[in-house]
């Protein structure tokens, strides 16, 4: 591929962050989907788990007429795996919950423009998370 193609792409990275022990979220799984207008259907365009860092770079361009984005993390494994250990370290967190996850998925959707890069961080906990745009 030219850095001319590679630059007119838009692509999408991700990350997660565990703020409730300050480290990266390893090993979940997400999906990439697309959509073409407000109004279309979305369509599966790539899946991917994250890695030591917490980081998901492996995911595809986007296909051309793209205007939507929605990343699917599957978060309710790594929360449930991770809910004894946090809440032996927190005194504060409690002892048993539900599901082991408060959230055991997080959707996030965004608007893209024709060949810009989106880094689409989430800062997740048990009990919340956060999204923004990065760079």
């Amino acid at each position: 591929m030219s850095s001319e193609t590679a630059a007119r792409e838009t692509s999408v990275s991700t990350h997660i962050l565990d703020t409730s022990v300050g480290r990266p979220a390893e090993g979940v799984a997400l999906t990439l989907s697309v959509r073409a207008g407000r109004d279309g259907d979305w369509s599966a365009h790539g899946a991917s788990r994250t890695d030591a860092d917490g980081r998901c770079k492996d995911l595809p361009a986007l296909p051309e007429g793209t205007t939507h984005v929605r990343l699917d993390f599957e978060t309710e494994a790594y929360l449930a795996s991770k809910a004894d250990q946090q809440a032996e370290e927190q005194q504060d967190a409690p002892r048993v919950r539900d599901s082991g996850a408060f959230f055991p998925e997080v959707a996030i959707t965004f608007a893209v423009t024709p060949g810009e890069h989106y880094h689409v961080p989430l800062l997740l906990n048990p009990f919340g998370y956060s999204v923004y745009r990065g760079s």
